[in-house]
């Protein structure tokens, strides 16, 4: 099979998608109610889009192309509300953050579809396992090359992402002394980690023919990387974010990336090359263990420093564009938590800190979603 070709998408539009968790309203463990939901919520007419996830227990949620941060938090609320209502009359409630806090993996159901069980069957229990719930966000290039190289520059700062949004620190009732124990759930599957760094779209053709040729590809959906192309939308997609506990941080969230996406386009401020990532997997360990109070590794010169300081500097930097883009208020809220040294996986930490017990701090979570 080859690559589908790279469709024409408008530069720096956005697309975002959010794995939410469902859970019960008696003990706040996941419930199996995503056909339920998809039921109610397709009698509704909304932005976007509402499909299963992997387990029964999941669903996710998606916008229509938006042109700015505003578009998206416009649109995730009436999708928000309507998932709301029809939680309330399911009895159960919609959750966000990258791990449920103390569902048991081997619990889950696979979700009735015939991907769902293919990937089932190669994957085994890594496949429950993967009840983990993270935020997507698609951004348009001009064409195929500028995606390679928007891809690469967009590494650098894939730790700034994961610090940003962690929101994942309990797995099996179990405090992992990460920020974002969704990730490494991630790295367990083959094909995960980064692209190949090539910067022609030929070459990446090339690269692809190669994969299926070996019969372990079929389709892109088969990579699992961290930030990957999307030919058919004229995207690339960037996967390292927890879902945030609200969809207002997630929409702060879309603008951070789009403001990155200008600054590149505009100033093309370096050409990413190999050697960038030889600290790739180094910086995103340390994010994804300290978040924010993470050391960050300065891929060109090496330079060791904090990462809620490099992500407050590259703020700095994308200020302007920012400002164009309408997402200076995004940038101010994702600042004013750095400063603060505050993120959601702190946020449930604090909680469970005051309530010790994990259900009662997704409860409170749940409230958090609704906005309430």
């Amino acid at each position: 099979m080859s690559l589908e070709a790279f469709h024409h998408s408008e530069p720096l539009t956005l697309g975002v998608e959010l794995e939410l968790q469902l859970v019960n309203t008696h003990d706040y463990d996941l419930a199996p109610y995503a056909e339920d939901m998809l039921r109610l919520m397709h009698k509704n007419t909304l932005p976007g889009s509402v499909v299963p996830e992997m387990t029964n227990s999941m669903i996710e949620i998606s916008t229509d192309v938006c042109h700015s941060c505003s578009e998206v938090i416009s649109q995730l609320t009436p999708i928000r509300d309507a998932l709301v209502k029809s939680a309330d009359k399911l009895n159960i409630a919609v959750v966000g953050g990258g791990t449920h806090p103390f569902q048991q993996w081997h619990e889950r159901r696979i979700y009735d579809k015939p991907r769902f069980h293919e990937l089932s069957a190669l994957y085994g229990y890594l496949t429950k396992q993967f009840t983990i719930f993270g935020q997507h966000v698609h951004i348009g290039c001009p064409d195929a090359d500028a995606a390679l190289l928007m891809l690469h520059r967009m590494s650098r700062y894939i730790p700034h992402c994961i610090a940003l949004s962690a929101s994942s620190p309990y797995v099996q009732g179990q405090d992992t002394q990460f920020d974002s124990a969704r990730l490494n759930s991630v790295f367990a599957f083959p094909l995960s980690g980064r692209a190949p760094c090539v910067l022609r779209w030929s070459e990446f053709e090339s690269y692809f023919d190669k994969m299926t040729h070996t019969g372990v590809v079929k389709s892109m959906k088969d990579f699992y990387w961290d930030i990957r192309p999307k030919p058919e939308y004229g995207t690339i997609e960037i996967r390292v974010f927890d879902t945030p506990l609200t969809i207002e941080r997630a929409a702060a969230l879309a603008g951070y990336v789009q403001s990155l996406g200008a600054w590149f386009l505009e100033e093309q401020p370096f050409t990413p090359e190999e050697d960038d990532y030889l600290v790739y997997t180094y910086n995103r360990f340390q994010a994804c263990r300290f978040g924010l109070d993470a050391v960050y590794v300065d891929p060109p010169t090496g330079t060791h420093m904090q990462l809620r300081d490099h992500i407050l500097e590259t703020m700095d930097r994308i200020a302007p564009y920012a400002e164009a883009r309408g997402a200076t208020g995004a940038l101010q809220l994702l600042r004013k938590d750095v400063e603060a040294g505050q993120n959601d996986a702190r946020w449930l930490r604090d909680r469970q800190r005051e309530e010790q017990m994990l259900a009662e701090v997704s409860r409170q979570a749940s409230l958090r979603f609704r906005g309430a």
